[in-house]
């Protein structure tokens, strides 16, 4: 088994997560904050998938989905380009709205490039410095078990989201 075989798995699984967390909600679901700072259920599914667009597009030289897709404008979020998310304030959370099919279209269209480039990756690249920003210097490996992380991190946070979402619902 190629160490990128599972990688591609591990993005699976978070692909799994993202649809567990999405698929079903209205928009307003999705935007449900459960208190006045906390991350909506959109805010997060964008954010992670903003975060491994960049990223992955840093990693393999390439443009983000997010600009070459036109993912930006439809998106319409009042936002730089280059905005992913982090240090995002209360405020700047609470303008992230978007439909069910519109925050998944996005996810997949990463995930599928996120998924061709992998398709391409022998072990040695695994090694390969992608940020010398950083000491030690962040290799092509290290970067990806990193955004496979966060992910599954912010996944599972919209999936516990849904899970008040839905009990406030029913009560």
């Amino acid at each position: 088994m190629r160490s990128a075989d599972l990688l591609l798995d591990a993005f699976d699984r978070v692909r799994e997560a993202v649809y567990g967390a999405v698929e079903g909600l209205s928009e307003d679901e999705l935007a449900l904050r459960i208190d006045e700072d906390a991350n909506s259920i959109a805010w997060l599914v964008w954010h992670l998938t903003r975060i491994q667009d960049d990223h992955i597009a840093g990693a393999f030289d390439t443009e983000q989905v997010w600009t070459s897709d036109g993912w930006k404008t439809r998106f319409g979020l009042p936002f730089a380009a280059g905005a992913t998310g982090f240090g995002h304030s209360s405020p700047q959370v609470a303008k992230v709205r978007a439909p069910a099919d519109l925050l998944l279209g996005y996810y997949d269209a990463v995930h599928a490039r996120t998924l061709e480039h992998l398709g391409t990756l022998t072990n040695a690249d695994l090694g390969r410095v992608v940020d010398d920003a950083w000491d030690p210097p962040v290799t092509l490996g290290v970067r990806l078990v990193s955004v496979i992380a966060e992910d599954n991190q912010h996944a599972g946070q919209a999936a516990y989201v849904r899970g008040l979402v839905e009990r406030r619902e029913r009560s």
